[in-house]
Order: structure tokens, then C-alpha cells, then sequence
């Protein structure tokens, strides 16, 4: 018992699992929501295995949770093997409750007409863009609260991560690639240039929210600073804002005057006092601000394997 108990806990306390769980619930409930009340009853297919889902129940009948369930088994075993039993088990947790929140969203939806055909029910009516766009965000927050819980909602997102924690690929752009052909198989079904490109539109924005909740607390910034008192904004950089700072040494090509050179890695949320601090300090200083892809290393990401 303690031993299954340390492989689910892994290095995390009770209360960062919790914590992990509780973002996960959120996640799913949000990703649910946006994929059956504003994609499937629209014929949307907006890419992964809820979009062969949405495929599939418009072929067959068969309900998309259903679908949903069944591919997932089969990508249960790479998941096991590739990413550890603590992915494991959240995975499963996040199949089967985006299973069970699937079958409630659609059955709630659900009406029989007259002649005992189920049909789904469109709340924003023949606001097709409208549902896209709802859709796309729901489905692109909902998975950026469940990457940021440690989890997985399945299919594509399983092959997605365990790409991305060997290889510095975002998330986004991994199920990017992975969609593309299943949104363009769309079209088999239904005929139609209009919801084939509809499907295109939902697919960008969630994976380009997705990347935005995701990605927006780590992007960096690297600032490169000339100034006459680097001493001082070095100081008062490692004070106030708590950032190492790298003196380089050059010469003006022109003025073939010596100068030390600060360069400074920080949150692109912290260049805002960065620029504050070296404005009081030398308002003549020489300042440039990049962004950067990836900053690994003490005090901003770890160095993937």
C-alpha cells in the first residue's frame, strides 16, 4: 500500500496532489463544456480524438464519450510506458471524468423529435462563428488548467506530451500537427468547405490559447544594459527585482572607450521594474530588451532530458 501510495505521490505532498487534482477537475469540466455545448452540436471537428469523436457520432450515432472512451484505452499502454505511473493514473482520472462530463453535457443537449431521431441542440442558434470561437477557448483553457495540474484529457494530448518532455516542443504546436490531418478527414463526412475551415479556426485559437495560459507565466526576456552606473543597477537588480547579473567586458569600436556591459535574464512580468529601476538610476543608460525562446537553469526552467 505505502509502495502504490509513493508511485502516485511521486515527490509531490498530499497537498500539492490535491492542489494538482483540483486543477485538473477545472480543466476538464471547462474542456467538456466548450467541445459539446458549442463544437459537437455544430458538426465542428476541431482536432484529437474528441474531433474523431465528433466524426464518428455523425457517421454512426454512436455518442462521442463512447468514441472518446474507446480510442483512449488503446493509448493508455504508451502513456504507461512512456510517461511513468503517476501520468498514469491521472490520465486515466482525466478519461474517464472528460468521459463522464461528455455523456452529461450531450444527453443534457439531446432531444427526440417525432420521429425518434436524436438531434443536438444548437443554444447559440445559427451563430456558427460564435460557437467556434466559444468553443475554441473553452477547449484551449481547459487543457492549459490540465497540463498546469500534471495531467492529460487523452488521445493526441498523450502523444503531445510525452514529445514534449523529451524534446523543447510547446504543447500547442505539438497537437498542431497532430490535428491538421484529422480536422482535413472532416470533410469526408460532411461535404462542406465552411465547417472544414470552421474546424481550422477552432484548432488555432485553442492551440494559441492554449500555449498563451500556458506559456504566459515563463516567457523571458534578456536585456542587455550600457550604462555609467552598472555598478548601482547591477546592486539594486539583485535587490530589489532578485536576478543574476553577468558583467561582459567591451570597447565602443568608434570611441575606443572600455565599458562593462550588464546582461540580465528575467520574467517578460518583471521588465516593467527592470525598466523603472535603470530610469532612476541613469536615465541616459543604453538599454536593449529581447525575447527568448527558453531560458533552463536556476530560477526559470528546468532542463528537460
Amino acid at each position: 500500500m505505502n509502495k502504490f501510495v509513493k508511485i502516485i505521490l511521486g515527490d509531490s505532498s498530499p497537498w500539492q496532489m490535491t492542489k494538482d487534482y483540483a486543477l485538473m477537475t477545472a480543466g476538464l469540466f471547462i474542456y467538456a463544456m466548450g467541445y459539446t455545448c458549442f463544437l459537437l452540436p455544430y458538426q465542428i471537428i476541431s482536432g484529437g480524438v474528441s474531433g474523431i469523436s465528433t466524426f464518428v457520432f455523425y457517421a454512426t450515432g454512436i455518442h462521442a464519450n463512447i468514441t472518446y472512451l474507446s480510442i483512449n484505452v488503446f493509448l493508455l499502454v504508451l502513456a504507461a510506458r512512456i510517461m511513468g505511473w503517476r501520468y498514469f493514473v491521472r490520465t486515466i482520472y482525466g478519461i474517464l471524468f472528460a468521459t463522464l462530463l461528455i455523456g452529461i453535457f450531450q444527453n443534457a443537449l439531446t432531444q427526440v423529435g417525432a420521429d425518434g431521431k436524436e438531434t443536438l441542440i444548437c443554444i447559440l442558434g445559427e451563430q456558427k462563428f460564435m460557437a467556434v470561437v466559444l468553443g475554441g477557448l473553452m477547449e484551449g483553457l481547459g487543457l492549459a488548467i490540465v497540463f498546469m495540474g500534471g495531467g492529460s484529457t487523452g488521445g493526441t494530448d498523450i502523444i503531445a506530451s510525452c514529445v514534449n518532455k523529451y524534446m523543447n516542443i510547446s504543447l500547442g504546436r505539438m497537437l498542431l500537427f497532430l490535428d491538421i490531418f484529422i480536422i482535413g478527414s472532416g470533410y469526408l463526412l460532411s461535404h462542406s468547405i465552411e465547417l472544414t475551415v470552421f474546424g481550422y479556426v477552432t484548432m488555432f485559437i485553442s492551440t494559441n490559447f492554449l500555449d498563451y495560459v500556458l506559456n504566459g507565466a515563463h516567457q523571458s526576456v534578456q536585456f542587455i544594459i550600457i550604462s555609467h552606473e552598472h555598478e548601482k543597477i547591477a546592486q539594486l537588480v539583485g535587490e530589489r527585482i532578485q536576478r543574476g547579473v553577468t558583467i561582459l567586458y567591451g570597447e565602443g569600436w568608434y570611441s575606443k572607450e572600455k565599458r562593462q556591459v550588464l546582461l540580465i535574464m528575467a520574467k517578460k512580468y518583471e521588465s516593467r521594474s527592470l525598466f523603472r529601476l535603470i530610469h532612476e538610476t541613469d536615465p541616459n543608460a543604453f538599454v536593449t530588451m529581447s525575447n527568448v525562446e527558453g531560458v533552463f537553469g536556476e530560477g526559470f526552467d528546468k532542463i528537460k532530458k
